[in-house]
């Protein structure tokens, strides 16, 4: 038995954090229904490659997921909403927030008609506040949390990452916010027992969480963290360096026994036993100096040479991989961190993986993503018991669709 088989998910958000919490939980048996607008999908469906038509992100992120295309801005297509609510646990959404209270399907209509059901409400600026009625991105996030003022080098401008770091971190916290949510449902010391909720996840909220204390560094020392290329605050020698046959290695010394060690393995003892070189902010202030003395003695070495010497050390370094080089990596093999598919358009694929190996519950990926409206029939005949009669005349007003074979 999967671990959330039972649950029924029903994803109405569009593009990444929101469906990526969804996917989340579809890989580890969520019975995960994908809510799309009839003509125009899922915008994540256009984004980025595709082969043969086929939208590779759609592909990856829409996995486990059947596709029921449904117009919720129509009074009918909010009435079927209604109707799949009854027996559904959590519902998960990103529209600006008003719009689905204007369409007559808020909180607390959906919550009318099952008390138990928990709602997962995804926006760029959260629920309330000046900013709440923007467009929100995990660009803006990004942007807004301090990320992309910290990040670049040390003279030039603000950057952004090239992929969706801000929507994948709010993904993980929304799918664990929800997983909150079903636990206190269960538990009859919470006072959520038995109880559905509202989960307001802001994107901007999670991405500056993991940019470390800086609200309270500043609250208490003033200090903005200003950018510093690929070296740290925290702690030195950690940057990327080049080796003899042009590629590229990082290495970290977080802990003091690690930076003690790289010094030793090039040949700079002497330096460990400065005042400043007991903690890792103060080995920061001296990045130049410590570089000075790396940056030669791997660029004097193959990169082979460099994670040899450093492995028998139980120095810490690491190649910079690009995705090719993830392909092959034993490492990732050994883990099977990427896994091959069946997809009936495009054949056996290569994805990555389900991101955690439970030893009792493991996840499975059972599809890739379907077209749009691939599931509409079965669902509204099968578990809401419509008529045909019913079925044809949702088609006819366009609140519905079925399967269009152009719009994997």
């Amino acid at each position: 038995m999967s671990a959330l088989e039972g649950v029924k998910v029903l994803d109405a958000a569009t593009l990444f954090a929101g469906p990526m919490a969804a996917t989340m939980l579809a890989d580890f048996g969520a019975n995960v229904i994908k809510i799309e607008h009839p003509k125009k999908g899922d915008p994540v469906r256009l984004h980025g490659h595709s082969k043969n038509g086929c939208g590779l992100w759609w592909t990856t992120l829409a996995r486990n997921k059947r596709t029921l295309a449904l117009d919720l801005g129509k009074e009918e297509g909010a009435s079927v909403l209604k109707d799949l609510i009854k027996d559904t646990d959590v519902f998960i959404e990103n529209f600006r927030p008003g719009t689905l209270e204007r369409w007559g399907i808020g909180p607390d209509v959906l919550l009318e008609i099952n008390p138990r059901l928990i709602i997962a409400r995804v926006t760029g600026f959260g629920q309330f506040g000046p900013y709440s009625h923007r467009a929100g991105f995990g660009t803006l996030a990004e942007s807004m949390s301090g990320f992309a003022a910290m990040t670049g080098e040390v003279n030039g401008p603000p950057t952004l990452p090239p992929f969706g770091l801000a929507d994948g971190i709010a993904a993980l916290a929304t799918s664990q916010a929800i997983l909150i949510a079903l636990n206190a449902q269960q538990n009859r010391q919470s006072e959520g027992f038995g109880k559905g909720q509202i989960i307001d996840l802001a994107i901007i909220e999670p991405i500056l969480a993991m940019l470390g204390p800086q609200p309270t560094v500043f609250d208490q020392l003033g200090i903005i963290q200003k950018r510093s290329g690929n070296r740290s605050v925290n702690n030195a020698p950690r940057n990327t360096y080049l080796t003899k046959d042009s590629k590229w290695v990082a290495i970290s010394t977080s802990a003091q026994s690690i930076a003690e060690r790289v010094m030793r393995l090039v040949g700079h003892p002497e330096v460990i036993a400065e005042t400043w070189f007991d903690a890792g902010s103060t080995r920061a202030e001296h990045a130049d100096l410590l570089d000075s003395y790396v940056a030669p003695w791997i660029q004097e070495r193959t990169a082979s040479e460099v994670i040899r010497i450093f492995e028998e050390a139980e120095a810490a370094v690491a190649l910079i991989y690009d995705i090719s080089d993830i392909m092959t990596d034993p490492q990732f093999q050994a883990l099977e961190t990427i896994t091959t598919v069946d997809d009936p358009e495009l054949g056996p694929i290569k994805m990555q993986n389900i991101l955690y190996r439970m030893s009792q519950t493991p996840g499975k990926i059972s599809w890739t993503g379907r077209k749009i409206g691939e599931d509409t029939e079965s669902i509204l005949k099968s578990e809401l018991n419509y008529t045909d009669k019913k079925f044809q005349h949702l088609l006819s007003l366009n609140v519905i669709a079925q399967s269009d074979k152009e719009m994997k």
